[in-house]
């Protein structure tokens, strides 16, 4: 019960917001009926994050943000690399060693991983504790600062949200 105020105010603001993207007017009567519908997908939510949603929120959003970021940087990089006539590309396979323990984690992992252009998530060892990712350096970087960026970057960001 203590989350009912919060996300009262969340389904105002985003209420508020999405009536400005509509195309049409939706009227006093329509608003609530707006609010009352973010207010209803929103509440089942603050359950499955228990206490920390309002924490994780913002987490989540900032790991999104960067792997939008990094995904139009591997893009630019590869893209640049593609269209200049000498190539800069050395193909090389790491061991990423995992902070991530459970299933979802790991699977989420992989898959920001695989997506990013230039990266590919390989498999997993034995004992779950590295992720073999096949990664395509350029002249001023090495396996060892893709080990980090992998780390620092998506794994550190993915266990704030899932933790």
């Amino acid at each position: 019960m203590k989350l009912l105020i919060p996300h009262f105010i969340l389904a105002f603001a985003l209420a508020y917001i999405a009536q400005g993207y509509l195309p049409f007017d939706i009227g006093g009567n329509g608003y609530l009926l707006l609010m009352w519908g973010i207010f209803t997908l929103t509440w089942p939510l603050s359950y499955l994050f228990a206490k920390t949603y309002f924490v994780k929120l913002p987490r989540l959003v900032n790991l999104i943000v960067f792997f939008i970021k990094e995904l139009f940087m591997a893009n630019l990089r590869v893209a640049y690399d593609v269209v200049t006539p000498t190539t800069y590309m050395r193909p090389c396979v790491v061991a990423v060693p995992l902070d991530a323990k459970t299933d979802i984690e790991i699977t989420i992992l992989a898959c920001m991983i695989s997506l990013t252009p230039g990266t590919l998530s390989l498999g997993l060892s034995e004992d779950r504790s590295l992720l073999f990712v096949h990664a395509i350096t350029f002249s001023t970087m090495d396996p060892e600062a893709i080990k980090q960026e992998l780390k620092q970057g998506f794994e550190q960001r993915l266990l704030r949200v899932t933790r």
